[in-house]
């Protein structure tokens, strides 16, 4: 670990409103003797909704120029912004078929998912951000994954574009590509590392939210873990030992992309 007299990371959790990035923020804020944590929403309303104060800043992530002040002054970024589909109303479960979903205007993944995660990445690099944490997705080796064909939106395929340009972009990067997220307690199962969607074609697939975020907040403290990428899961809660070494788990990362 670093020398406690270092001065602590400042660290900015962008989508901090969301599910997962609401997870990280208060983790990082909970640690504050190691790190100073920032909080990037889209909306004045999720700013008050996580209690936010001046470490809060609000920002379209889709416009490029917006995120000069949000970024100045960070040491690492964690990008946990993504686009979600809504579902069409009027779908009534006793009739059988699917529900069908699109997304709102403007809020398609190519504009929130690949431009807006490129400009994440482009005003970090030119603000000296020296590790970017990226949550993606498993699935984003099958161009024919169904969660692409949600609201026509092909999610997994811009996630994959910004994964790509956040990997060739020089700054010291890892990035998280769990399985299916779960509102479920964290701390409590043994996780999971992969590559290249095997995990997939197993019974492990599904991961905690909370158990997302704690990763991404280890991944900051250690090196082994920068210019890597790997897909994540969990046993069930029971099966295994809850993992609470992650220096070990990341050692099992070898996959560059």
């Amino acid at each position: 670990m670093a020398d406690s007299a270092a001065p602590r990371p400042t660290v900015l959790v962008t989508g901090a409103g969301g599910r997962t990035g609401q997870l990280v923020f208060n983790k990082l804020k909970e640690r504050s003797d190691q790190f100073a944590a920032r909080g990037l929403v889209r909306t004045e309303e999720s700013k008050q909704k996580i209690g936010g104060a001046d470490d809060v800043y609000v920002a379209d992530i889709r416009e490029a120029d917006h995120l000069a002040p949000a970024v100045q002054g960070v040491d690492a970024l964690v990008i946990l912004t993504s686009a979600s589909p809504k579902m069409k109303p009027g779908f009534d479960p006793t009739k059988g078929g699917r529900p069908e979903f699109y997304y709102e205007d403007g809020a398609y993944p190519e504009q929130v998912d690949w431009i807006g995660q490129k400009n994440q990445i482009d005003a970090a690099k030119a603000a000296g951000v020296k590790h970017i944490v990226l949550v993606g997705s498993m699935g984003g080796t099958n161009p024919n994954h169904p969660l692409n064909s949600l609201g026509n939106g092909n999610i997994l395929v811009w996630k994959r574009k910004s994964e790509q340009y956040l990997a060739d972009s020089g700054v010291p990067y890892t990035i998280i590509r769990p399985g299916g997220l779960q509102d479920k307690d964290g701390g409590v199962r043994e996780l999971i590392v992969g590559k290249d969607d095997e995990l997939l074609q197993t019974d492990t697939k599904a991961i905690p939210r909370a158990d997302v975020a704690e990763v991404c907040v280890q991944a900051l403290q250690y090196e082994e873990v920068k210019f890597k990428a790997f897909d994540l899961a969990s046993k069930p809660e029971g099966v295994g030992t809850p993992t609470k070494d992650f220096k070990a788990l990341f050692s099992q990362v070898t996959a560059r992309f």
